[in-house]
């Protein structure tokens, strides 16, 4: 383990390693410095140490070191600098999440990646062989490789963070946003095993938070924020959990989030409940519990209309139909019936757990077994107003189902309500919480009622019916499945029938005892007489004195009732006005009180911090004094303990107050370097006994030595001649007994051969008839490869020549671009070539003028000019325009050409140039200026004047000719 002066010094040899390719070295380094006990107090440098530590811990994926660093860095910091904590945490989730979807990333690059040599053929050889071996595809194999490592040391960094979290009640937000992210990884990548254990991870860490209630940094539940925190983990655990379809850990947490709420014993917000109550009924509705997602429907609805200001009256409606229709398709018997006592126990505690978890009582003490009934629930909707919120089509199967009595028309009156009812539905505006509402889901279980209910309406009327009108009556099942329905039925006491196949009819009997119906069968008949001859003889009503003194007595009374059903709801409305309001000053209160607690805490913790850094600096320098002085006396006691063992030598006086710790370790130096050399001194002079005592002992056993080989030779010899001699006669003997073997088995050889043929005989024939029906299998199968291989042909032609089509098409297409191309091109360039001959002849009439500027000078500096010398040509000044100078430089150019000195001699090539304006001027030299051979040579300083003249006026008439914008240009 290698110390260090300073943290700075740790952390340049670990990016000394990491730049040798020595990441384990580094990364064991680093560890040796946050686990040592010398650097238990927090400082700058060990933050940027644990970013290095996490990093070098994900490169490598070692989870194990990075669980211990964390949790010594939080003993470090946990009561000075918890943000730090915090912020190596989040560097540390973060860099695992981007590497799990690097690995991700790249190996959806490889098996998108095209690697193949020929376009045509399916699979490699390799791939091929590999697949066979393995079972596994490509991607399986990619993922096993280079994913699932990293995918590993996400779940386990997800993990670590919890546990290092758990008891920590200055990290409750990095904790809940930690198990918010582990969600999302199981619920992105379906991870449903290790979301099972992480909600059961979140559990256990709740469990243990209430068992050890004494811990120092223990959470506390009961606040508003940190319950805030727990109740949103909850539910998105429970969101996620419906989400992956994991429905028993989505009950399980529908549990967590009750028992949470009865150790507090407060209510969630309303928002929230809303998602309680809507993930209840998805649960309930998959584990078939009818009744209880009913009822959770109605407190959904309960709520939404409570708490809802934006619920529109469509919403509305359509969350009270799911309600009324969910209440509808729960069975109308009891499905207990006939059960032992034990089972009807079980039912009893089951029905008020389920009472507990849907009306959210927090000090439930439900007693009665029948508290969660389709009746009750039926008559709570009736008297909440739920029913007259839900559709007119709702409402009909309602009174259809549960009171009217149409024993032959039921059916027929129920088939188109259940198809528009099937048709209703879609997403709820106005309310986001609750999810996509769809009625046509409850379908199935409406025709089962209506199937029970026509059952029993017509088991009231008949006693015998045939098999076939029954199964006309019900258009929603064949018969195999009503008599499974009404087997369940029968079973649950709910109807009494029987079907006779022999017969093809169906018996319909009474579910009370006989001699019940035999006692008061009279009574009976001469109720319904009375009823059947009121039906026909209606009596006549009188009329009351009541009404005739208070005609709209009915009217007042129903007016009265409604005015006391509005005052009622007025009163209520208030009363949860009124209680929101005392909520809201309580919850103003608390967080006025945690606040003025939190800032009392925060100087608490500053003094406290203070004094716990002074106590330890103090403490800290009276270690040192001590090590210091213990060492010192160590150190003295040594010397006179060795100064007394020496024989005749005086013992030295040490005063321990007048000696310090340095002389005193100089004397034990100087004292143990004197006994090393006697030492060393001693260990030469016994080596060297020992060396001569060897070397005569090896001398003595020689002659020994070679004496014993000379006797285990000759010993060696004689046994190896005797396993010999034996040998040989062990062969002979084997020889012998291998000739009357044979000898006795050539008897039979006749035989061998016979049955040999009789054998090869069968085989060839069989092979023979094998061979023809494989050939004939392999010509048809030649056959039908042959045709499929022409309609594919035929097939393929028929494909390339769309192509060849679409290729010649595109073919001249893009001929008829490039030749378009190519005469814009050519277009261009003849554009350019004008361009050029027209700045061509532009330089031409610009050397012409220089000429004969040149000429003039030479006539001015060779004597004068003549009396009818030609006037001087006109040269336009620089600033001149383009135009005029264009148009006065052709004009001094001829002049200049047509009047030559008629008093000198012209040489023939210049009368020449001067009968022929169009002939090439002379050759210019570098400055500009023209020369011919004949002319005579100047001197040097002449000749440069005359440059520097000529290059002037030749950049003054360029540029006047070029014009101000083109000539900085050229130049």
């Amino acid at each position: 383990m290698a110390s260090f002066l300073k943290p700075e010094n740790a952390l340049k040899r670990a990016e000394e390693l990491i730049n040798v390719g020595q990441k384990q070295d580094a990364l064991q380094a680093l560890h040796d410095l946050i686990t040592s006990k010398k650097y238990r107090a927090w400082q700058k440098p060990l933050e940027r140490i644990m970013f290095k530590y996490v990093e070098l811990c994900v490169d490598m994926r070692k989870g194990r070191f990075a669980k211990d660093g964390l949790i010594q860095y939080r003993i470090v910091c946990q009561q000075v600098n918890v943000t730090s904590l915090e912020e190596v945490i989040k560097h540390f989730m973060h860099l695992s999440t981007e590497k799990a979807e690097q690995a991700r990333s790249q190996a959806q690059a490889l098996e998108e990646a095209l690697d193949v040599d020929d376009l045509e053929a399916d699979k490699r050889p390799e791939d091929l062989m590999l697949s066979y071996v393995s079972g596994e595809k490509g991607k399986d194999r990619s993922d096993r490789e280079l994913v699932t490592p990293w995918f590993k040391f996400l779940w386990e960094t997800y993990r670590t963070v919890l546990e290092i979290l758990r008891n920590n009640s200055k990290l409750e937000a990095l904790y809940a946003m930690t198990a918010h992210r582990a969600f999302q990884f199981c619920k992105t990548y379906k991870r449903t095993t290790e979301f099972r254990r992480l909600c059961e991870i979140i559990r256990n860490h709740l469990a243990n938070l209430n068992k050890y209630r004494d811990q120092r940094d223990r959470p506390d539940i009961s606040t508003p924020e940190t319950l805030q925190l727990y109740l949103d983990t909850r539910f998105e655990q429970l969101k996620v959990a419906t989400e992956l379809e994991l429905w028993q850990e989505a009950f399980r947490s529908v549990e967590d989030i009750h028992g949470l709420m009865c150790m507090v014993k407060k209510t969630p917000k309303p928002s929230l409940m809303v998602v309680y109550y809507v993930k209840l009924t998805e649960i309930f509705w998959i584990s078939k519990s009818n009744l209880y997602h009913a009822y959770a429907w109605l407190k959904l609805f309960s709520l939404q209309k409570s708490f809802n200001k934006n619920l529109s009256q469509k919403d509305l409606q359509l969350i009270a139909s799911s309600v009324l229709l969910a209440a509808l398709a729960v069975s109308p018997y009891d499905s207990k019936h006939g059960a032992s006592h034990l089972e009807l126990e079980h039912e009893k505690e089951r029905n008020l757990r389920m009472a507990n978890l849907i009306g959210f009582n927090l000090d439930s003490k439900l007693e009665s077994r029948d508290v969660l009934s389709r009746a009750n629930l039926l008559s709570e909707l009736v008297s909440k107003g739920v029913l007259s919120c839900a559709t007119q089509e709702v409402k009909d199967l309602y009174h259809l189902l549960e009171h009217e009595f149409f024993p032959l028309d039921l059916a027929t009156k129920l088939q188109p309500l259940l198809n528009k009812i099937s048709k209703l539905g879609g997403k709820l505006s106005s309310a986001s919480s609750v999810p996509e509402v769809q009625l046509s889901q409850y379908v199935p279980a409406l025709e089962k009622l209506a199937t029970l209910r026509l059952l029993q309406q017509v088991s009231k009327v008949y006693q015998t019916m045939k098999i076939e009108s029954l199964s006309q009556m019900i258009p929603f099942f064949d018969f195999s499945a009503v008599e499974k329905i009404s087997v369940d039925a029968v079973k649950q006491n709910f109807i009494a029938m029987k079907v006779d196949h022999s017969r093809n009819i169906v018996l319909f009997g009474t579910l009370g005892i006989e001699s019940d119906g035999l006692r008061d069968h009279l009574a009976v008949l001469a109720e319904s007489l009375n009823k059947a001859r009121a039906m026909i003889y209606p009596p006549v009503r009188k009329v009351s004195k009541t009404g005739e003194i208070l005609p709209d007595l009915a009217d007042i009374v129903d007016k009265e009732h409604k005015r006391l059903l509005a005052r009622k709801s007025i009163i209520e409305k208030r009363k949860e006005e009124q209680e929101r309001q005392l909520l809201e000053m309580e919850r103003e209160e608390e967080s006025r009180r945690l606040k003025l607690l939190k800032i009392t805490e925060e100087a608490e913790q500053k003094r406290l911090a203070a004094e716990y850094e002074q106590r330890k600096n103090q403490r800290l320098r009276r270690e040192m004094e001590e090590r210091e002085l213990e060492e010192a006396q160590a150190l003295l006691q040594e010397a006179e303990k060795r100064v007394g063992k020496k024989k005749g030598s005086r013992k030295p006086v040490l005063d321990s107050e007048k000696m310090t710790k340095q002389t005193l370790m100089q004397l034990a130096l100087t004292e143990q370097l004197r006994e090393r050399q006697e030492m060393e001194k001693k260990l030469q002079k016994l080596a060297k006994t020992m060396d001569y005592l060897e070397r005569a002992k090896r001398e003595e056993a020689a002659t020994l030595i070679e004496a014993a080989f000379q006797q285990r030779l000759l010993e060696e010899r004689l046994i190896h001649e005797r396993d010999q001699q034996l040998e040989v006669e062990l062969s002979k003997q084997r020889h012998e007994g291998d000739l009357k073997e044979k000898n006795r088995l050539a008897r039979m050889l006749e035989s061998k051969k016979i049955f040999q043929e009789r054998v090869i005989n069968l085989r060839q024939e069989e092979f023979s008839r094998r061979r023809v029906e494989r050939e004939e299998q392999i010509r048809q199968i030649i056959h039908a490869r042959k045709a499929e291989r022409d309609a594919k042909r035929k097939k393929i032609f028929y494909v390339r020549r769309e192509e060849e089509r679409i290729r010649i098409l595109r073919e001249e297409e893009e001929a008829r671009k490039r030749e378009e191309a190519e005469r814009r091109k050519r277009e261009e360039a003849e554009r350019k070539a004008k361009l050029d001959e027209i700045a061509e002849k532009q330089r031409q009439r610009e050397r012409e003028l220089e000429e004969k500027e040149r000429r003039r000078k030479e006539m001015l500096f060779g004597g004068g000019a003549p009396a009818d010398a030609p006037s001087r040509p006109h040269v336009a000044p620089v600033s001149q325009p383009l135009e005029s100078g264009a148009a006065a430089a052709p004009a001094a150019a001829a002049a200049a050409a047509a009047a030559p000195a008629p008093a000198k001699y012209v040489p023939r090539f210049r009368r020449t140039e001067s009968s022929s304006p169009n002939a090439p001027a002379p050759e210019s030299d570098r400055w500009g200026s023209s020369r011919s051979d004949n002319r005579p040579s100047q001197p040097d300083s002449w000749r440069s004047d005359e440059r520097r003249s000529a290059f002037g006026s030749s950049r003054s008439s360029w540029s006047s000719s070029r014009g101000p914008n083109r000539g900085s240009s050229d130049r």
